[in-house]
């Protein structure tokens, strides 16, 4: 009787197994796991070619949300803006930095990852984020849906995305070859962390002499650490124009101050950093920044062309 019964347990599993191999044999071909499937447009397509295939470099437009930050609320980037955007920092970043280094400097240095935003991420401080540097590796820029009404404004195109964008990178040049230590010396006492954005910090002249700019700071913000100081140097220079830079000069001596003398000894150990580490010549890129600013604000550069023939 056991053995009997031993028998037929095992005539069924013999059973269900050919069972099993028939049914495997008519599976539907399709994997039932899938990808999400992208469409692609004339817009990846110019991508490819300007950013990827030029300098290994993706620019991501598309929302993801692994790229996002899930501290804020952010939103999609717009896919027109999106395209000028792409058309800008090419111009008026990854050229001029081949203008001013050559496409080699370029290609090795510029991080390999641009991923934009729709809003700006609001901080509770009630400053925003325009952009960050993530480890060498990616740029975030925020705010793209914003992008149309400030194209023809230079002083705005650079205050919400290309003093970033410059700002950020030379973070990443910092992570690669260090500042130089001498840097920090220059204002010492004067770094206040983030309360940069409080009064009477982010006032730029006083009659008191307390003003960021009589202080030797180019920009509010450069007051929260040595680090961002040197970074809001290098992108304020290049971005923007010589009248504005020696305006904020001027200001920096008002009540007999001398602030002036610190900008400007900063300012030196930028250019002799960027030369001695890394063959950039900084007058030379701010040249080259300048005058595709005046070609963009006088309409003289197609920014919605992504024809790639």
């Amino acid at each position: 009787m056991k053995k009997s019964f031993i028998t037929i347990i095992i005539a069924m599993a013999t059973a269900l197994a050919f069972s099993s191999c028939n049914k495997q044999e008519e599976l539907n071909p399709e994997s039932i796991i899938t990808v999400d499937k992208v469409q692609y447009t004339p817009f990846d397509l110019w991508l490819q070619k300007n950013y990827v295939d030029t300098y290994n470099i993706q620019f991501k437009y598309r929302y993801e949300t692994i790229e996002a930050d899930y501290n804020y609320y952010t939103v999609p980037a717009n896919y027109q803006n999106s395209i000028i955007l792409a058309h800008l920092v090419k111009y008026l970043c990854l050229e001029a930095y081949d203008a001013a280094g050559g496409i080699e400097f370029t290609r090795a240095n510029f991080p390999k990852l641009i991923f934009c935003i729709g809003d700006y991420e609001y901080k509770n401080n009630g400053t925003i984020v325009l952009g960050t540097a993530e480890g060498g590796r990616k740029i975030l820029l925020t705010g793209v849906n914003y992008l149309t009404q400030y194209v023809k404004d230079a002083d705005q195109l650079n205050h919400f995305y290309f003093k970033t964008m410059h700002h950020e990178f030379t973070h990443i040049l910092n992570q690669t070859k260090d500042m130089p230590t001498s840097y920090q010396f220059v204002t010492p006492a004067d770094y206040v962390a983030d309360e940069w954005n409080s009064a009477p910090f982010n006032v730029s002249s006083a009659e008191d002499g307390t003003g960021y700019l009589q202080k030797g700071f180019i920009s509010a913000y450069s007051q929260n650490a040595y680090t961002e100081d040197f970074a809001e140097i290098l992108s304020m220079y290049v971005c923007y124009p010589d009248s504005q830079w020696n305006a904020w000069l001027q200001e920096a001596d008002s009540y007999d101050c001398h602030g002036s003398e610190l900008i400007s000894a900063k300012l030196d150990l930028v250019k002799t950093y960027m030369k001695d580490s890394w063959g950039i010549d900084l007058d030379r890129l701010h040249r080259t920044v300048q005058d595709r600013l005046g070609k963009i604000a006088g309409g003289q550069i197609d920014l919605t062309n992504i024809d790639i023939n």
